[in-house]
């Protein structure tokens, strides 16, 4: 006989549950397989009251959180005009706007991954008045190029960078800190307004008191606009300093006046804001500048910190440097990093193994207001990031992975998220959510610029009010774009475009540019809006962006532009625009396109190419072709307000 075989014997583990269930039977498992993980066929009972939600979560997360059925949230999706499906994410207008459509209505607050608890900067209120100390004031420098900004940095710091003395590793660290009489002050060394609205529009509020230098020579120029235009929108005090006030040709009271009109009144002249003239060659006025930036500090703010709690504070800029690996610069506003201290930036973490300060000197901590370079993160966090001390390693790294997927989740969310749009506005304003119409206006010329600026004034509504903060020739850029999405504004051009490098950020922060050739499109379509009175339009679509690198002349056809194809494609028959230095010089069609000898339908982003235009030959090196071609654009909300409003103001 062979081996005997084993008896296989099989437990019923679900035998003993629920009483033995049978199928049919109350508790019985669905036959058709679902078990544990299969959603219930019910959903949870509804907790009552409000209810805290993470952003960027899907339908499926917040059908959890309420407690209602995922079909119910679909169908609210539905009745907005929007499909969603069981994964997809969802902004955090739409969740608040799905809580107000439940019946009952259910009250939401949204949790970012910056909320959570320990990564946010946390409110001085939570600590008590005995343990709050003063801090250092941090400033910022900004202004107009070629107006003496970096000269003046370096005269404070009385160190000269472009030397490569030792005060040279400010370069790098982003901050420095300078002392006056017993007092110290943190200098951030950013390139201006864009570095300091990237950050702001990552909801760090890094700075206390802008510095706006001005030359005495020059004046106020559009880069100075554009500074106050961002200062103002951070909500910070602004000390102006006069530079350059040794040349012959400075005339101090012109840019007093210029700046009056701006709305920086000297105090001389009953203003408010604090001026103070200086050269910073000369280094003429460098101890009243830091005496009215003190004063500043400290009739406006009251800055004080808890040097004993945990650090935090946020990150000033990142880079990864060879043989240091991850370095990041961290300005720390509240308690006292030091080596050894396991610290979160966003979804970044590491044990800091070692601090240098704005001199390159390695120190063991740093206080509130200092600031100073860490080294031993996972990887460099961006700039704007809010960092901060946790107990150990482990969860560093937990919190730090978390984070990672909440930031993703959001990312994904934010790219439909809808900011200020003409389209959208009318049903925002019935929805009660609209009190300023911010707009950012770009021309080729000064005249156009003013002309539309006085249009835009004239407009009035009850519940809203057109607010220009900024106004500028030239191209859109894309500082221009951060400062839209910072201050949740809309972008006006007159014959000017966006750069493509603009154009896409505007596509991923979801800022709206419109762009017009005549001012009484802009006013009318605002008007419009306001009274729900849109009327269906078409609309561009971007094919492509094309350099032009070289000119063939040729007898019989024409210029012919030998180009490179820089993003998108080109097609043969498609209507273009050619700009020069950001201006629209002329539009027509692309006449002849061509790869080589060979005549070409298209030609893809990364190919050289030879494109002649219909009727213009006036084309030079370094001109930009854009390639674009119109498309009906559907009305969707706003289609089924039009009538009913029309009906109102009929009535009326």
């Amino acid at each position: 006989m062979g081996p005997r075989r084993k008896r296989r014997v099989v437990i019923d583990n679900q035998a003993s549950r629920g009483g033995g269930a049978r199928p049919g039977a109350p508790g019985a498992r669905d036959a058709r397989g679902g078990g544990e993980g299969r959603a219930p066929s019910k959903a949870a009972p509804a907790p009552t009251g409000p209810i805290t939600v993470p952003s960027g979560g899907s339908v499926r997360d917040l059908s959890q959180a309420l407690g209602i059925p995922v079909a119910q949230i679909i169908k609210i999706m539905m009745g907005m005009g929007e499909m969603v499906t069981i994964t997809q994410s969802l902004t955090d207008e739409a969740v608040i706007l799905i809580g107000a459509e439940l019946t009952p209505p259910r009250e939401i607050t949204i949790k970012h991954a910056a909320d959570e608890e320990g990564e946010a900067e946390p409110e001085e209120e939570t600590d008590a008045p005995e343990d709050l100390k003063p801090r250092p004031p941090v400033v910022t420098i900004m202004g107009h190029v070629d107006h003496g900004k970096t000269t003046l940095l370096d005269a404070v710091r009385k160190t000269a960078v472009a030397a490569g003395e030792v005060g040279g590793i400010t370069q790098h660290i982003g901050a420095y800190q300078v002392e006056h009489g017993a007092r110290r002050i943190t200098f951030i060394d950013t390139p201006g307004h864009e570095a300091f609205t990237a950050m702001r529009a990552r909801g760090a509020n890094v700075t206390d008191i802008a510095v706006l230098v001005v030359a005495a020579d020059d004046g106020v120029m559009p880069q100075t606009k554009e500074s106050i235009a961002h200062a103002r929108a951070a909500d910070v005090p602004i000390v102006v300093a006069i530079n350059k006030i040794d040349l012959p040709d400075s005339n101090i009271d012109r840019v007093k006046g210029d700046l009056a009109n701006e709305g920086l009144q000297p105090e001389e002249w009953g203003g408010t804001t604090q001026f103070s003239e200086v050269s910073a060659k000369k280094n003429i006025g460098l101890d009243d500048l830091l005496e009215k930036v003190l004063l500043v500090a400290d009739l406006e703010l009251d800055l004080k910190s808890n040097p004993n709690a945990e650090a935090s504070g946020p990150i000033i800029e990142s880079r990864l440097d060879v043989g240091r690996g991850p370095v990041a610069t961290l300005l720390v506003r509240r308690g006292t990093l030091r080596v050894g201290d396991a610290v979160v930036a966003g979804d970044t973490w590491g044990k800091v193994r070692a601090l240098y300060d704005y001199r390159g000197i390695r120190v063991k901590e740093a206080r509130p207001g200092d600031p100073v370079e860490i080294l031993g993160l996972e990887k460099p966090p961006a700039a704007g990031e809010r960092a901060h001390v946790v107990a150990n390693e482990r969860q560093a790294r937990s919190l730090a992975q978390q984070r990672g997927l909440r930031l993703r989740s959001e990312q994904v969310a934010q790219r439909s998220r809808r900011r200020a749009s003409l389209e959208t506005l009318f049903s925002e304003l019935r929805a009660g959510e609209v009190s300023d119409l911010n707009l950012i206006l770009k021309g080729d010329v000064v005249g156009s610029v003013e002309a539309a600026v006085s249009e835009l004034q004239k407009i009035h509504h009850s519940e809203v009010r057109v607010n220009v903060i900024q106004s500028g020739v030239g191209g859109i850029t894309e500082s221009d774009v951060m400062l839209a999405s910072a201050s949740d504004a809309l972008i006006i051009g007159f014959n000017v475009r966006p750069s493509s490098e603009a154009r896409a950020l505007a596509d991923r922060q979801g800022v709206d540019i419109r762009t017009y050739r005549v001012i009484y499109q802009l006013t009318e379509d605002i008007e419009k809006a306001l009274v729900g009175m849109l009327s269906a339009v078409t609309s561009e679509h971007i094919l492509g962006e094309v350099e032009v690198r070289q000119t063939f002349r040729a007898s019989r056809v024409g210029t012919i532009a030998g180009c490179y194809v820089r993003s998108g494609v080109v097609r043969r028959g498609s209507l273009v625009r050619l700009l020069r230095d950001g201006s629209i010089v002329h539009e027509t069609t692309i006449s002849q396109l061509k790869r080589f000898k060979d005549d070409a339908r298209e030609v893809a982003e990364g190919f050289e190419c030879g494109i002649l235009l219909e009727g213009y030959n006036d084309v030079k090196e370094g001109d930009i072709f854009e390639v674009y071609e119109i498309r009906e654009t559907e009305r969707t909300s706003l289609d089924e307000t039009v009538p009913a409003k029309s009906k109102e103001s009929s009535e009326k």
